[in-house]
């Protein structure tokens, strides 16, 4: 696995999705948890994923409960909790693992790629963001303390590419 496009996901609805139909679009993936001190940044993501939709952009979340247990609820009560108080449209996932040996694929490969602080690889917490190039290949992690607002400027120029 080589890009963002060679991997899948089940979508929060329990359906697989390629995401392949992403090649051409820059897009932000977030491990996303709903009972966080960050989790009022689903607000500033939702901005992000409208400010720049139309132009090929779009933020994609990841429910995790590896962190102090912050999303202990069904893919439904996740889904429904972020439409509900933050006016979630952009896409939602499944739960995942974002660590260790039962970790997704993706957030494998995401990780591997472009490791944090120190080199380490592992996710330190929830909403750690990777900006994903139109070509599938992360352009920038950011941690969980990067707001969504200070990641604009990095989406228009990855849109400009």
């Amino acid at each position: 696995m080589n890009s963002l496009h060679d991997f899948s996901a089940l979508g929060i609805d329990g359906q697989t999705q390629d995401l392949a139909p992403y090649r051409g679009q820059v897009v932000l993936v977030v491990n996303t948890a709903s009972a966080c001190g960050f989790t009022p940044q689903f607000a500033g993501l939702q901005k992000l994923h409208e400010q720049f939709a139309g132009r090929g952009f779009t933020v994609m979340g990841f429910p995790c409960n590896q962190f102090g247990s912050q999303d202990p609820g069904s893919n439904s009560e996740i889904l429904g909790f972020c439409q509900k108080n933050y006016g979630v449209g952009f896409p939602m996932m499944g739960k995942v693992e974002v660590n260790g040996p039962q970790a997704h694929p993706l957030w494998q490969w995401l990780t591997r790629t472009a490791p944090g602080v120190l080199g380490t690889e592992a996710i330190k917490w929830n909403f750690t963001k990777f900006l994903i190039g139109k070509d599938g290949q992360v352009i920038k992690r950011y941690g969980s303390v990067d707001k969504p607002e200070g990641i604009a400027r990095d989406i228009e120029a990855a849109l400009a590419a």
